[in-house]
């Protein structure tokens, strides 16, 4: 029969616990928070007035559900207050010898049928619950912070939890309108084991001067859509935390990927906590506010110290779905774009796309009739590379073959005229390669737009040890001119969103292959618990598998790190066929 859990205990009342208290309280139920001391309970008592005050002011709770609310929490500074309640969440730091002497004693206070759950986001449940005589009743119940907002819990069943408790378990966080998934006893379990990673690689590039922290963060707020940077993020969740967090899950794991980066220490050592502390890998303007300030770390603009170039004239070559986005994108802030096909059909047809795309913005009411006209005039179709002699900057947009692209340059070294800019829309090949193939490297540089590149605000501006100083200058001012958010990296595999987000996608697999959850508990993890706009097998079959393995193995042969050694799941997955929704089946079947 089915436990009816009514009364719940809260075993430190923390921003997280102070967060699930609010979330039981709301749906009818009593709670009896617990805190270290009188201090502490004031704290507490005044984290949710002021939260559900701000419930209140908007418009999610109204006065009288607010009272009624606050009136079925009490607080303690005694765990034996617990001894009526049907189930105790436990929510203090991560430590497990302090943990395990709170279950210890939760033992002796409780029924023996209440549950134990622990809100731990990385310590071993199994670790925890052998502190007990009742490790049948022991769970991981991780709430994700704001606990009042997000919807995620991520519930932990260790080799001995009984399997009625899974279930009421489950049941109580849908009653608290939250949407569960069942997991088994890891490191980091689904969200934290997926998020750290990426994060502490971020650290890493950021740590070796790879690119800045405002380009870090923009590459994944506008090439990802994702709702924070990886450094922002961090900040948030705090550097003490992470630090904990990745140091759990590389003493399990042992992989070199989370073993937390030196520079995470030393910020901590310093004090630089993050938006708790005021200071982490940004400035704010007080403790735990949200506002970054300037430092003496604060860039100035991109190339401020060189002289642009003057492009009026761009060339682009290729046919295909990048090529004529970026087309369009100079085309439509008035530059004249020269698009180089392989044949005259080809030419024709790529002009033809751009109109297409054009029309359906006009009938969405985003350009009129007039201005669609006028940038289709601007782009003209061409064949020889010898009707690019006259551009400022030729776009080279075909396909992702290096002896392809080495065989473009080389027509293009030829054929364009001394002074203006080549560049490589390469999403992981070596732009030096490019350059290489040519007799001016030093006006050689990568311009990675994101697929449709009429629409994407980020463009990668890519240097290699022989580009000039102006050429870069000259790339980042176009870029802002034609309406994109530019960042700067070097010429390394993946540049910055590839190589961070690439290894991430690679890890899930590598999570779905060991059997520890399927494909929809990961993809609503990351969507519900880290507020992505795709899961990772979504993304990857969006992608495409077959696209997704090049870039990893790219990745690997690079950087030569077991860790981002491509899964043997997503090798099988594409040697069958299977190669996502351009074939009607990948990680799922779309047919």
């Amino acid at each position: 029969m089915a436990r009816d859990i009514q009364r719940v205990g809260v075993v430190g009342l923390g921003t997280m616990g102070a967060g699930i208290a609010e979330v039981v309280a709301r749906t009818g139920r009593h709670v009896v928070g617990v805190e270290v001391d009188e201090a502490a309970v004031a704290r507490a008592r005044e984290h949710i007035e002021h939260s559900t005050e701000r419930a209140r002011a908007g418009g999610k709770l109204d006065a009288a559900e607010r009272d009624a609310l606050l009136s079925r929490i009490t607080y303690t500074t005694s765990l034996k207050d617990l001894a009526d309640v049907d189930l105790v969440v436990e929510a203090i730091p991560e430590s497990l010898e302090l943990k395990a002497q709170v279950f210890t004693e939760l033992e002796q206070v409780c029924r023996p049928d209440v549950i134990l759950a622990s809100n731990t986001s990385s310590l071993s449940v199994t670790e925890i619950g052998v502190h007990t005589g009742r490790p049948g009743k022991v769970v991981g119940l991780h709430f994700f912070n704001p606990a009042p907002v997000l919807k995620l819990v991520e519930i932990v069943r260790t080799v001995v939890t009984e399997p009625d408790v899974i279930a009421d378990v489950e049941e109580f966080a849908r009653e608290l309108g939250k949407e569960p998934v069942v997991i088994g006893d890891r490191a980091g379990f689904i969200a934290n084991a997926l998020l750290f990673g990426y994060l502490n690689h971020a650290v890493s590039m950021y740590e070796s001067r790879y690119a800045t922290r405002e380009d870090l963060d923009a590459a994944m707020r506008f090439g990802c859509g994702y709702p924070m940077g990886p450094l922002a993020l961090l900040d948030l969740i705090g550097l003490d935390t992470a630090y904990e967090i990745l140091e759990t899950m590389y003493r399990q794991s042992r992989n070199r990927l989370h073993a937390p980066s030196p520079i995470l220490k030393q910020m901590i050592t310093a004090g630089l906590l993050g938006r708790k502390s005021g200071r982490g890998f940004y400035t704010y303007d007080g403790i735990d506010s949200p506002v970054v300030v300037s430092d003496v770390d604060t860039p100035g603009a991109a190339g401020s110290s060189s002289v642009a170039r003057d492009v009026r004239r761009v060339g682009v070559v290729g046919t295909g779905t990048m090529a004529t986005g970026i087309a369009e994108v100079f085309a439509k802030k008035g530059f004249d774009v020269v698009l180089r096909a392989r044949t005259a059909e080809k030419a024709s047809a790529a002009t033809a796309a751009v109109g297409k795309s054009l029309d359906r913005q006009v009938t969405k009411g985003r350009l009129s009739e007039e201005d669609r006209d006028a940038v289709l005039a601007r782009i003209a179709g061409v064949t020889s590379f010898d009707d690019l002699a006259d551009c400022d900057l030729v776009v080279e947009a075909v396909a992702e073959e290096l002896a392809v692209k080495r065989t473009v340059f080389e027509a293009l070294d030829k054929a364009v005229k001394p002074g203006a800019i080549l560049a490589t829309t390469t999403s992981s090949l070596p732009v030096i390669e490019c350059a290489a193939a040519t007799s001016r490297p030093a006006d050689v540089v990568g311009l990675h737009f994101f697929n449709p590149a009429p629409v994407m605000k980020l463009v990668e501006v890519v240097a290699t040890i022989s580009t000039a100083d102006d050429v870069v200058a000259t790339a980042d001012a176009l870029c802002r001119q034609v309406g994109k958010h530019p960042v700067h990296c070097a010429d390394r595999a993946g540049f910055i969103v590839n190589a961070l987000l690439f290894p991430y996608l690679n890890d899930a697999v590598k999570m779905l292959e060991a059997h520890y959850a399927d494909a929809d508990a990961i993809d609503t993890a990351m969507k519900v618990g880290c507020g992505l706009p795709m899961g990772p097998f979504e993304l990857l079959d969006v992608v495409g598998l077959d696209v997704s393995l090049a870039i990893e193995r790219t990745l690997y042969y690079e950087f030569r790190d077991a860790g981002f050694a491509p899964a043997p799941l997503l090798e099988h997955l594409v040697t069958a066929g299977r190669l996502g929704r351009k074939t009607g089946k990948g990680f799922r079947d779309y047919r």
